[in-house]
């Protein structure tokens, strides 16, 4: 999908939050504010895990250690609430975020010249758009009973071999093309400084899919190292995510 219409998305799902906030009857609008902090998901790259196996395989007799397989990825997340205001025990949040995980793994393998090691690492870059709701329990503890944003998309995955002396080789891949995604869940916001800073931790479901994998110069990575099959599955599902991050506000 394209920029303009990624735009447009942003603009229908921002301007009814912010225009009914406008009626809460505060005085003002809201808090606005920053945030950041660390961020897990689990995912299922079953193109790209068949692509492992294929690789241990071929080189059963030679593997000091084997490559394993990809499904959990950490980083950061660090966002701005456009908008966040409590009206009758009721939080309204309208936010974007841009996160960034990543997974590596290695293997070592024998061969007649020395060891050579081979690393994979998966990127994720996600930039997301999202509204929360949430209801006061106490005074300084919030439950956010759902939490939703939806997602744009992309990957990038290097392999790396080191063998025997100065030789190094690198391939990088990207996503063909982003995607679409969304990520559902529930949390709670701890205030550390009422109104103005909070710990927020949030536990949900992610969506995610990544088709296939292009390098720079046209190349497509194919189902195996032996196998003239694009691989269509890298990421073929998403999984349970997490996010645990603290929020400064500033009043409007």
């Amino acid at each position: 999908m394209s920029s303009k219409k990624f735009a447009v998305i942003i603009y229908l799902v921002l301007t009814p939050a912010i225009i009914n906030a406008q009626s809460f009857g505060f005085g003002c609008l809201g808090f606005v504010g920053g945030y950041g902090g660390y961020s897990y998901q689990q995912y299922n790259p079953n193109g790209l895990n068949d692509y492992i196996q294929s690789f241990n395989s071929i080189r059963t007799d030679s593997l000091n250690s084997p490559m394993a397989k990809f499904g959990k990825a950490q980083g950061y997340r660090f966002g701005i609430n456009f908008f966040r205001a409590n009206f009758k025990g009721f939080i309204l949040t309208t936010k974007g975020f841009y996160q960034k995980l990543s997974e590596e793994n290695k293997s070592s393998i024998n061969s007649f010249d020395g060891t050579t090691s081979e690393i994979y690492e998966l990127e994720l870059t996600n930039w997301g758009l999202g509204i929360d709701l949430g209801t006061t329990i106490t005074k300084g503890l919030s439950w956010k009973v759902i939490d939703a944003a939806l997602l744009y998309n992309t990957a990038t995955f290097t392999d790396t071999r080191n063998a025997p002396g100065p030789s190094t080789v690198i391939k990088k891949f990207d996503s063909e093309n982003p995607t679409f995604g969304y990520t559902v869940g529930t949390g709670f916001i701890l205030a550390l400084v009422e109104q103005y800073i909070s710990l927020e931790g949030v536990a949900g479901y992610t969506v995610l899919t990544i088709n296939k994998m292009k390098a720079a110069d046209g190349t497509e990575l194919t189902s195996s190292e032996n196998s003239h099959s694009v691989m269509n599955n890298f990421i073929s599902g998403g999984g349970f995510n997490a996010v645990v991050q603290l929020n400064i506000g500033f009043p409007l």
